[in-house]
């Protein structure tokens, strides 16, 4: 009896050895927990001082800023182009802090990005307040999904309309301004009048909008034909949003293209159809004219949008990018930023022309009343663990186009998330199993713990970083020759594929390539770590097997994710992946 017990020990120790503590069903891979660490040099070297705070206030992956108030509260919004949910929604009570509420475009029935790459989808939303009627409104343009449309909310957090079509209103960047007198009107970016007469020539429109019966009225007329001045063929005027102050209505414009030469200019008239004097001073706020080598530089700033506090003063939010070479390469896409300006000769005024944009501010003057329970979004650096324990996933994940199928699991209680694998891989324009969040630093390293049996070689889990269907890096397990590997791999380039901005030539017909493989299958009981880490401008992918971290692949140059190289309008997306069609 001792001697049966004695063997039936020895293979149970064995067993714990080899075999996996944690049960995966075949055509499923569990994440334990996903970790994440951002650590760049600057907030290092620049610890806040009382009362101050770090640009930018929503870091990675948050362009295209709009902000609107009622009361002491302020909510932001951002573009998410073809990721789901769409538009996240964030409350601040002092413009430092922001909650995320939730998304503005949580449901399938509000929009179908089924097939659309990656940059095309919602564009430059624009959130404002209806005082007249005690709403708020969110209104956008859906590229090659349908045109523009707004939807609306009593409450900021949801739920909000399905979608009130406008198919008057052509082109992009639609803006919704609520006059004093009851009366609205919606500007847009569209081809002036006879059209275009060079490449990048664009005017901004307007027409007045019934707010109670849900429809534009009247003429439309072109206000602003294209930009600070016409002889000088200024490019890309765009995202026009109107205020009212001093007795003038202000239009301002994004100018200038979302590169290096991006900027904001503004215009003023008595009358809101014009016509329009420009500011002398154009552009108020803009970098390109500052040298590519400066330290820690904030390019391609403009898309602003503004908010006067409830003490007076008044602040913009705006887009920006934090490039990590000279030759403006950056990962984690546009990012929110916050400055103050003040008025001269009743214009607005933010920095000398030779200033840079400031990475650390003193905090407004308001303060802060989030619930002490709400997450806040962080800056600077910081970390986060992600353990699913909650049984809902947090706000910041989000999936790449709409989820209509839930392929993952979660138990309220227990840590962890199950992904099924499904016959779509990360290179189609469809739906994959890819749950993502946004990379926040360029510094930085994330980390999973991954249970998982591939059952043959088109089957793989694991981390991906990803910019669009032909740029991403992946690190997962997968079988090559029946043996378990844990491999990095690519999208195979080719010259071919035309890319442009929104992926009008892209099929989505893109190879991988493996970098690097390691044969595991001697050890592995199928649990392993990841980790992916980005320094220096480098990429390096590690995994723990058998105790030991190992580095697969190392020194891979970061700029490969980069929006110079890889094209489009988002930052790098990182997060969990399985594929059942590797």
């Amino acid at each position: 009896m001792k001697s049966y017990l004695f063997i039936i020990g020895v293979i149970f120790l064995f067993s714990c050895s080899k075999n996996s503590t944690i049960k995966v069903n075949p055509g499923e891979a569990y994440f334990e927990y996903v970790k994440y660490t951002g650590n760049d040099p600057y907030y290092d070297q620049h610890p806040l001082g009382e009362g101050q705070f770090y640009n930018p206030i929503l870091p990675g992956f948050y362009p295209d800023p709009s902000i609107c108030q009622k009361g002491d509260d302020y909510y932001l919004v951002n573009s998410t182009f073809s990721f789901f949910p769409g538009v996240p929604i964030f409350h601040s009570t002092d413009l430092v802090n922001w909650t995320q509420l939730g998304h503005v475009l949580d449901r399938p029935s509000q929009f179908n990005n089924d097939s659309l790459p990656v940059s095309a989808g919602i564009f430059a939303p624009q959130i404002s307040y209806n005082p007249h009627n005690d709403t708020f409104y969110m209104i956008t343009t859906y590229v090659r999904g349908g045109g523009n449309f707004y939807v609306t909310a009593k409450d900021p957090a949801g739920p909000w309309s399905d979608p009130v079509w406008l198919p008057e209103v052509p082109d992009i960047d639609p803006s919704i301004f609520f006059d004093d007198d009851g009366r609205a009107y919606i500007t847009n970016n569209q081809d002036p009048e006879g059209g275009s007469t060079y490449v990048g020539h664009k005017a901004t429109w307007i027409q007045e909008f019934d707010w109670k019966n849900n429809k534009t009225v009247g003429p439309r007329k072109m206000i602003r034909d294209g930009g600070h001045d016409l002889a000088e063929k200024p490019v890309w005027i765009e995202a026009p949003h109107i205020f009212k102050l001093h007795g003038y209505y202000y239009l301002t414009t994004a100018e200038g293209g979302t590169s290096i030469h991006h900027s904001q200019v503004i215009f003023r008239s008595k009358d809101i159809w014009g016509p329009y004097e420009t500011n002398p001073n154009n552009p108020i706020l803009t970098q390109r004219h500052l040298p590519a080598d400066r330290e820690f530089p904030v390019t391609n700033v403009g898309h602003a949008d503004y908010v006067q506090t409830s003490e007076g003063d008044w602040y913009a939010v705006f887009l920006g990018c934090r490039p990590y070479t000279v030759n403006n390469e950056y990962n984690i896409g546009r990012e929110t930023f916050l400055l103050p300006f003040n008025w001269d000769n009743e214009w607005p005024e933010f920095l000398p022309m030779d200033a840079t944009i400031p990475l650390t501010l003193d905090k407004p003057n308001l303060e802060n009343k989030l619930p002490s329970d709400k997450p806040v979004m962080g800056n600077g650096n910081f970390s986060w663990t992600e353990d699913f324990i909650g049984g809902e996933l947090a706000f910041d994940w989000v999936f790449l186009r709409t989820l209509r199928e839930k392929w993952y699991t979660l138990e309220e209680g227990k840590p962890g998330i199950t992904i099924k694998l499904r016959d779509v891989n990360i290179r189609e324009l469809k739906q994959p199993s890819f749950l993502a969040r946004r990379q926040q630093h360029h510094n930085m390293s994330i980390e999973t713990k991954l249970a998982f049996n591939p059952q043959n070689e088109q089957e793989l889990a694991g981390l991906v970083l990803f910019q669009n269907e032909a740029y991403h890096l992946t690190l997962g397990v997968t079988l090559i020759d029946g043996k378990t590997h844990v491999v990095v791999q690519n999208a195979k380039e080719d010259p071919s594929i035309v890319r442009n901005m929104s992926g009008d030539n892209f099929d989505g017909t893109v190879e991988k390539v493996i970098l690097a493989q390691k044969d595991i299958s001697d050890h592995y009981n199928g649990e392993i770590l990841l980790r992916a880490s980005m320094k220096d401008g480098e990429f390096s992918f590690e995994a723990n097997s058998n105790g030991t971290w190992e580095k697969l692949a190392d020194g891979i140059d970061a700029t490969y994710l980069s929006t110079e190289k890889a094209g489009g309008f988002i930052g790098t997306m990182m997060g969990l992946y399985a594929s059942s069609n590797e």
